[in-house]
């Protein structure tokens, strides 16, 4: 029998754990609708409102409009990405849309010239979107996030459910091919980002987006100018914690 002091050092259950055992098979709308009553006033949706958004966006808002969803404004995205957003707020009767910016004096500290991105893109991000976010969702315990396995090769392993530092981060498209989401776009009539017929597949600040070739993965081309980049750390654990999968 472990010793009473032995039971005082094992780690508690983490809520993802619970939560992906009993929603983790679910059809997506019902883990969406699992995860809205679940943790009903403690969870938003993380939009970028690019070229898959609308899917998941038209999933939450069948579940409940009402449900914050959290819009990052860099403040360098193109302006077509800004009018979408507002077409799709619209189109889909979102109530609660937030919208997102960086610190303004952290901003005229480390990019007084707005070129940060052609020097350090990681610094760049982490000041737009990495820290506005870990802002934003403070007041929350889980997260929506609209990434799927098919994206990428580092995203080839995507589970439904997470743990992201104490945080409970669900992503109800990750089992989703390119022709459901395809599918999904045209049985809903969605209407789509328009720079999407241009070539650009995945879509994020303006000068680190470019069009995506014939066979390479749907995010190829996001940061073309920094070779070891593939995210832009939202992603990412917030804390020091290692994260875990459920």
């Amino acid at each position: 029998m472990p010793s009473q002091s032995a039971a005082l050092r094992q780690p508690a259950a983490h809520p993802a754990d619970a939560f992906a055992a009993a929603w983790g098979e679910a059809t997506t709308l019902d883990l969406i609708a699992a995860a809205a009553d679940t943790f009903a006033g403690r969870i938003a949706l993380v939009s970028s409102f690019g070229t898959e958004s609308a899917v998941l966006l038209d999933l939450v808002a069948q579940v409940n409009p009402a449900l914050p969803v959290v819009f990052l404004d860099t403040g360098k995205l193109f302006g077509e990405t800004l009018r979408y957003r507002d077409r799709l707020v619209s189109r889909l009767g979102l109530t609660d849309v937030r919208v997102i910016r960086p610190d303004p004096a952290a901003v005229a500290a480390a990019d007084p010239d707005g070129i940060l991105w052609t020097q350090a893109p990681d610094r760049c991000c982490a000041v737009r979107k990495v820290e506005p976010l870990a802002r934003a969702l403070a007041p929350f315990d889980a997260w929506i996030s609209g990434r799927k396995r098919f994206q990428a090769a580092t995203r080839a392993a995507l589970p439904r459910v997470e743990a992201d530092g104490a945080r409970v981060k669900i992503n109800p498209l990750a089992d989703w091919s390119r022709d459901a989401l395809d599918r999904a776009f045209t049985d809903r009539d969605l209407p789509r980002h328009p720079l999407e017929e241009d070539g650009f597949l995945s879509i994020g600040c303006m000068p680190c987006t470019d069009r995506v070739a014939p066979g390479e993965d749907v995010r190829a081309g996001r940061w073309r100018h920094a070779a070891d980049k593939t995210e832009c750390g939202i992603h990412l654990p917030f804390s020091a914690a290692a994260p875990r999968s459920v």
